[in-house]
């Protein structure tokens, strides 16, 4: 039998019931908070000592905000509990009948073992899609983006070529979901108010935005009076909008469109669709479509008596919901908050609460005093609806230091019209074969 992580780690043995949670997102983040007076030690293993807050990513890659505003440490997070123990490793599979899960830095025991694992970036086969385009679901994602919008720009000022320069300066969108929404939004603001003063030789009317969505309108998620507002404000903002339309491929610098026709652009952002990452160990009649894991009403995973799965990673088909529950952030935090009662009152021997999800509504922002709100009570859109949105997310934030944080720069920002976040991070300068005055 493998020897146990405890044992090499100083994970005291309380004496106490040991949940193993795998993910530390929304879901992960809120079920060791729920559980923090519960006779139960908690286990965090993450592959990053830190939770990100994903809706607000797209911010940090066009320059909104400072990588540090939404991330925030799990030991900070977690400091003043004391049944919690957090763990920077990447589970490698698991062993039920062991009760075990074997990680990149040893084996671990469980008394009940939590996935959530959340999604990441469905390409739907399309291998060079995957290889050339930019994801948007880790802070890496929205640095390695950031670094390469700016960057094009400053090559776009260094050559003559003109179609060249184009491809640098334009970008394809696909997915017409909130993030591709809110990403187009936010590079008509820069194209707006910020790139004019900083590349003054570039004539931004060159630069093109383009957002490819395969359905007949946008923000499919929502009501049909907020996507036909979205696609307003996108289309006052000057973004092309292409509906109905889909992407074949994309080598690089060509996007190949389902129609036949091309778009020439050196930037690809795919927010078209998520998958979840299979977990080797778990049966594989356990996962269902998109490889969510099929739950019953108590997020139990099928087959497994003390394996639950959250989130994204869960599929809980009910009459209130056929195709399982949407792949954001609310109902893995109500999932989470249900599941740490549930396991309580198993220990309590108490009766078990079924999981219903109460929809709190949803939103999207376009851009300054642009936004779409669906809440249960009412919908709104534009100035009322940004306002909205810009509380909701602020409170949500992690951290009261990461809420001013952010509090300030949106306040910079719509008092200046400026992005203070234009850096170029550990990406070197490109290499040409002859210099700007040589070419001269």
């Amino acid at each position: 039998m493998p020897k146990l992580i405890q044992h090499r780690t100083r994970i005291e043995d309380l004496g106490l019931p040991r949940v193993v949670i795998i993910g530390g997102g929304f879901a992960g983040l809120q079920l060791a908070q729920s559980l923090r007076k519960s006779k139960f030690q908690v286990v965090l293993f993450d592959k990053h000592n830190h939770h990100t807050f994903q809706p607000l990513l797209y911010q940090v890659a066009t320059s909104g905000l400072e990588t540090g505003a939404i991330i925030y440490p799990f030991r900070k997070s977690f400091a003043k509990q004391k049944n919690f123990y957090f763990r920077y490793g990447e589970v490698m599979e698991v062993i039920p009948e062991q009760n075990l899960i074997q990680t990149s830095i040893g084996d671990v025991r469980y008394d009940y073992l939590v996935i959530a694992t959340g999604a990441t970036t469905n390409y739907y086969g399309m291998e060079d899609i995957a290889r050339n385009s930019f994801p948007m679901k880790t802070i890496e994602d929205s640095i390695k983006l950031r670094n390469h919008i700016i960057a094009n720009f400053e090559e776009a000022l260094l050559t003559e070529d003109e179609e060249y320069m184009n491809s640098l300066m334009d970008y394809v969108i696909v997915g017409g979901g909130p993030t591709g929404v809110e990403l187009a939004g936010a590079l008509a603001e820069l194209r707006e108010h910020v790139f004019p003063k900083d590349y003054k030789e570039l004539d931004l009317v060159q630069m093109d935005i383009h957002l490819i969505e395969a359905s007949p309108r946008l923000l499919n998620g929502m009501s049909e009076v907020s996507g036909e507002k979205a696609l307003k404000f996108l289309q006052d903002m000057g973004v092309d909008v292409r509906l109905g339309q889909s992407v074949k491929g994309y080598d690089g610098y060509t996007v190949q469109l389902g129609d036949g026709s091309s778009i020439i652009s050196q930037t690809l952002i795919w927010a078209a669709g998520v998958s979840c990452k299979r977990l080797p160990g778990i049966a594989e009649e356990a996962y269902q479509r998109g490889n969510r894991l099929e739950v019953d009403a108590f997020n139990k995973v099928k087959t497994y008596d003390n394996i639950y799965a959250l989130g994204d990673a869960a599929l809980v088909i009910s009459n209130d919901s056929p195709q399982g529950h949407p792949q954001v952030a609310p109902p893995a935090i109500q999932q989470a908050k249900n599941l740490a009662h549930n396991l309580q009152a198993l220990q309590r021997k108490k009766p078990l609460k079924p999981f219903k999800y109460k929809d709190l509504g949803s939103m999207a922002t376009i851009g300054r005093n642009r936004a779409v709100v669906d809440l249960k009570s009412f919908k709104t859109q534009g100035v009322l609806a940004w306002f909205i949105w810009m509380f909701v997310h602020l409170m949500s934030l992690v951290g009261f230091r990461n809420r001013v944080l952010v509090f300030v720069s949106w306040a910079w920002s719509y008092l200046s019209y400026d992005k203070s976040n234009r850096l170029i991070i550990g990406l070197q300068p490109r290499r040409r074969d002859k210099s700007p005055v040589e070419e001269g």
